[in-house]
């Protein structure tokens, strides 16, 4: 098989399915549920491929001319590599768990079409080779994310659909003033170690700084960067399913990788420093994820909590860019992947817990793990993983971002970390609480007598929870993501 030709069954294993799913009669639910899988197995076959052909020195790349002076590029990475497996198996997950959440309900053909057509979108970004590919795929995933979002067609949904996409068009008209400036000063260069803006000698400190801060704006919408930001708390009237998407794998992580992107292989990390660029992109970071924190210790919804926490969370990865060094860098990366996981698991319980005990407030938490103890577990765990509790994956991602930041002196930043995770215990620890250690209220018993359990709705929490564990014991792996993201740090330094 070409090099060549796995690319595109890569991005065809989802958009093939999704174009079945639109024309599969809705009744046919065996069918759907059937091509839906089967298209999640083929995309994790390809990237274990991709993953073997890459330690083996393997190229792979594609590249055809879309205009006369823009070309379409995919080209694989290690970068890319962690992306889309983060991806692809979190795409897994959420469709079995998003299966027997919208179980008897309308329109599942088109929910799981446009679900499919999302992955295209997430996976083509992480292949994407160039400014240009990712901006087509950058769009495209706001035109598939939105009409999910959409999918209830209830009041709340369709003002938080207004609010995304005025949000999203806005900012992706600032991406495309700045890919058409620079391209015209540039070129069409694909992305490169170290940046290829370093070349241009006769561009002025000025103009330059101007276009990362219109990139910034562009894409820093999706990652929902203070003050971006609001099109993520509204975006929780979506259902569960959807919310988990939008946090752990598609639109806020697509953000924070095209940030990665920007700073390491267009700009580089020398020119960035140079130009000053990390230190805004340090102090976009501190008040997003102090403002992320403070806001959700006031929320009495636990989505909109878990929305916040995500907007404070998600900055760590931008943090880590800011920091300007390898172990910086490391904790970046490897919290693009640990943060996904947590993330999705607390929305699945989070989900779980509204479906089967139509509990979505704080205050109605009271006794759950006495009458729910696994979905309270797989919380218990994702929560104590977003403050950095050892041994948990979240205590990985905090504690290389903590060396970076005592690496370059910069001892406030540990300030600031250590603050934050204090915020995070402050908002997480009173739901432990209350989930453990009060007494269950009537509305639960009456509930699980109506309902029972939906091991669908609880085994991908659950699995979630022990990849929470298993990433932090066994960070020093090779292959898992802290190994990977060191592989991709190695080569960026000795550059």
């Amino acid at each position: 098989m070409q090099n060549s030709t796995i690319l595109l069954l890569l991005l065809a294993s989802s958009t093939l399915p999704a174009l079945i799913i639109f024309l599969t009669p809705s009744r046919y639910v065996l069918t759907r549920n059937i091509t839906n899988l089967s298209g999640i197995f083929s995309k994790i076959f390809f990237v274990l491929l991709l993953f073997h052909g890459l330690a083996h020195d393997e190229v792979y790349s594609l590249s055809f001319a879309f205009t006369p002076h823009s070309s379409i590029v995919l080209k694989v990475d290690t970068l890319s590599m962690l992306f889309a497996t983060l991806s692809s198996i979190l795409w897994l997950f959420t469709t079995i768990y998003a299966i027997a959440y919208f179980k008897d309900t309308k329109n599942q053909n088109r929910f799981f079409g446009f679900f499919s057509l999302c992955v295209t979108a997430t996976v083509g970004l992480s292949v994407a080779g160039n400014l240009f590919t990712f901006f087509i795929f950058y769009e495209f995933l706001t035109l598939t994310t939105f009409a999910l979002i959409l999918h209830t067609q209830t009041v709340e949904a369709k003002k938080a659909t207004i609010i995304y996409l005025a949000h999203t068009i806005i900012g992706g008209l600032f991406f495309l003033v700045a890919l058409v400036v620079l391209q015209s000063v540039s070129g069409d260069v694909e992305f490169q170690s170290g940046g290829y803006l370093g070349v241009l000698s006769d561009a002025s400190p000025l103009f330059l700084q101007a276009i990362f801060v219109l990139l910034l704006i562009g894409i820093g919408v999706k990652a929902a960067i203070f003050p971006l930001h609001h099109w993520l708390p509204s975006a929780m009237a979506a259902p569960a399913p959807v919310s988990a998407l939008l946090h752990a794998v598609a639109v806020v992580k697509a953000g924070a990788f095209g940030l990665i992107r920007v700073v390491y292989e267009v700009y580089g990390v020398e020119l960035s420093r140079s130009l000053g660029l990390l230190d805004i992109l340090l102090g976009v970071a501190v008040v997003t994820i102090l403002f992320g924190s403070i806001m959700a210790l006031r929320q009495l919804d636990i989505k909109k909590l878990l929305a916040y926490s995500t907007v404070s969370q998600v900055s760590y990865i931008l943090l880590g860019i800011a920091l300007f060094g390898p172990l910086g860098t490391i904790g970046a990366m490897v919290h693009l992947v640990h943060q996904g996981v947590m993330k999705i698991t607390l929305f699945f319980c989070a989900g779980a817990f509204a479906k089967l005990h139509n509990i979505k407030k704080i205050d109605q938490l009271d006794g759950l793990g006495k009458v729910m103890p696994f979905g309270a577990l797989a919380f218990s765990i994702a929560a104590l993983g977003m403050i950095g509790i050892p041994p948990t994956a979240g205590f990985i991602s905090k504690y290389y971002l903590a060396l970076g930041a005592y690496e370059n002196e910069l001892l406030w930043v540990l300030g600031v970390l250590a603050l934050s995770s204090l915020l995070n215990a402050m908002y997480f620890l009173p739901l432990l609480y209350r989930i453990w250690f009060l007494a269950p209220k009537e509305l639960h018993t009456q509930q699980q007598e109506k309902k029972g359990a939906n091991l669908f709705l609880l085994l991908p929490a659950l699995v979630g929870a022990l990849l929470s564990l298993l990433l932090g014991v066994f960070a020093l792996s090779d292959w898992s993501p802290l190994g990977l993201a060191e592989k991709i740090v190695e080569l960026e330094y000795r550059r």
